[in-house]
């Protein structure tokens, strides 16, 4: 609806003449009626589903960890196809990006560690 109502807005917009735009009411009932719709789905989603809601610390660290994005923070030091084959041997032996990459002979668990930081990898948020 409020998708809907931002189309309409549009069309009065670009089809109402000159100063005198006889699309202005049905423009401003739309704009009323979008903010009232969005007003009460923000009230909506924080009763019914943001109350409450507990992170899986434990999950969520554990995504991290073993996300195959990390990889990309080796492409500076060890090159871009070497860090595509631990990328792509850790997806397909169902194994970390730390195991193959020591596996592999690329690199220390310690340079691991020190390289692969996803905190230092998300520069705004620190």
């Amino acid at each position: 609806q409020v998708i809907g109502n931002d189309v309409t807005i549009n069309v009065g917009g670009m089809q109402g003449q000159f100063e005198l735009n006889v699309f202005k009411p049905v423009m401003a009932a739309n704009i009323l009626q979008s903010a009232q719709l969005l007003g009460d789905a923000c009230a909506s989603f924080d009763e019914h589903c943001a109350v409450g809601i507990e992170p899986n610390h434990q999950r969520i660290q554990e995504l991290l960890n073993n996300s195959l994005m990390l990889v990309t923070a080796l492409n500076t030091k060890i090159g871009y196809y070497k860090a595509a084959e631990i990328a792509n041997t850790a997806h397909n032996n169902g194994t970390t990006l730390k195991e193959e990459a020591v596996n592999l002979g690329y690199v220390t668990a310690e340079e691991f560690d020190e390289w692969v930081n996803p905190k230092d990898m998300v520069g705004g948020l620190k």
